[in-house]
């Protein structure tokens, strides 16, 4: 079977493995426990969930767009191409 005609390399799949694990990162530091009537919101409002977590679901993001459209670059030789 030849392996060129992949779309997708292991450098790729890895890459965007690396990708959904920072993704989930972010939506679990989104999460919290239940609050009380007087924590609300501290407990809503803190910036944990309201600017640090969707910063880092959004570099999750983009780090997955790179990794689709990463690609290898190819070495080639100038004595191959003279032959």
């Amino acid at each position: 079977m030849d392996h060129t005609n992949f779309a997708f390399t292991k450098t790729n799949f890895i890459l965007l493995a690396i990708g959904m694990v920072i993704v989930i990162a972010g939506f679990i530091l989104m999460a919290g426990g239940g609050s009380t009537e007087e924590m609300f919101n501290a407990e809503i409002f803190n910036t944990r969930r309201v600017k640090v977590a969707p910063m880092v679901c959004l570099f999750g993001f983009l780090f997955m767009i790179v990794a689709v459209m990463y690609r290898k670059k190819e070495i080639t030789r100038k004595d191959e191409d003279k032959e």
